[in-house]
C-alpha cells in the first residue's frame, strides 16, 4: 500500500480555512470524489480525505462522508500494516460518529494508534488516537483486476513479485507477515494454507501456474 501512503503523505499540512471561507484544495477533494453537496471545510472531512486518497490510489472507497462507512469497505484484518485503514469511535461506541485514517503504527505501550488522516487538528497530519476507541482495521482492495507475472515464485526468492504475492495472500485472509519482498517460511506457510483450500491444487508452498490461476480467480471474484 505504498502508493496510498505516498499520495496521503504528499497532502500533509493541507489545512482548513477559519471563518466563512474554505480551502479550495479540500473542496477539490470533494469534487474529485463526486460529493457534490460538500461546500464547506467546516463539515467533517476525515472520510472525505480517505475517499480521495483511495480514489487516487485506485482502491475501493466507501463513497460516504461517514467515518464508520469504512467498516464495510475493504477486508478486515487483525494484523494491520502501514497503509491499512483504521476506524475509531467518537463520543460513544454506540453513536454513529467516528474517525477514519491511515494506520501508521502503535505506540510502544500499545495504548495509542498513530494514523495519517484529514481533519486531524483541522489539517492533514499524523495523530495518535486511543487504542480503546478502535473499531477496526480494513485492508484496501484494488478497483482493478489483479494479475501476476507468469513466473514461478518459491522460498528464497525476493523482489516486487514476492511483494505482490504477499499483498494478495493478506487480502485473501492468509497471514504471511510484512510484505517485505522476501519469500520466507511465513510466506510459504500462508501459501500452503491457501493451496489447501482447493483440492485440485497441490500443496507445495510454491507459487506455480495452477496456484496463480486459482488465486487470480479468487481475487477477482468480487
Amino acid at each position: 500500500m505504498k502508493n496510498l501512503l505516498a499520495i496521503a503523505s504528499a497532502e500533509m499540512g493541507v489545512k482548513e480555512v477559519s471563518g466563512s471561507g474554505a480551502n479550495e484544495k479540500i473542496i477539490q477533494y470533494a469534487k474529485d470524489c463526486n460529493f457534490i453537496d460538500y461546500t464547506s471545510d467546516e463539515t467533517a472531512w476525515c472520510s472525505l480525505f480517505i475517499n480521495w486518497v483511495a480514489h487516487k490510489a485506485r482502491v475501493k472507497r466507501s463513497h460516504s462522508l461517514a467515518a464508520r462507512s469504512w467498516l464495510l469497505t475493504g477486508v478486515p484484518t487483525d494484523h494491520p500494516e502501514p497503509g491499512d485503514i483504521v476506524i475509531f469511535w467518537r463520543e460513544s461506541l454506540d453513536s454513529w460518529k467516528g474517525h477514519v485514517g491511515i494506520f501508521m503504527g502503535f505506540s510502544q505501550d500499545g495504548h495509542r494508534i498513530y494514523c495519517l488522516g484529514g481533519n486531524q487538528g483541522n489539517q492533514v497530519s499524523v495523530t495518535a488516537y486511543p487504542s480503546s476507541q478502535l473499531l477496526g482495521f480494513r485492508r484496501p482492495v484494488p478497483t482493478t483486476k489483479v494479475g501476476f507475472a507468469k513466473k514461478i515464485i518459491k522460498k528464497g526468492d525476493t523482489g516486487k513479485d514476492v511483494i505482490e504475492l504477499q499483498d494478495a495472500l493478506k487480502l485473501l485472509g492468509f497471514n504471511c507477515g510484512t510484505s517485505d519482498g522476501k519469500f520466507g517460511p511465513m510466506t510459504e506457510g500462508a501459501l500452503k494454507e491457501f493451496q489447501a483450500t482447493n483440492f485440485e491444487v497441490a500443496i507445495t508452498g510454491i507459487f506455480d501456474m495452477a496456484t496463480r490461476e486459482f488465486m487470480i480467480s479468487k481475487l477477482n471474484s468480487n
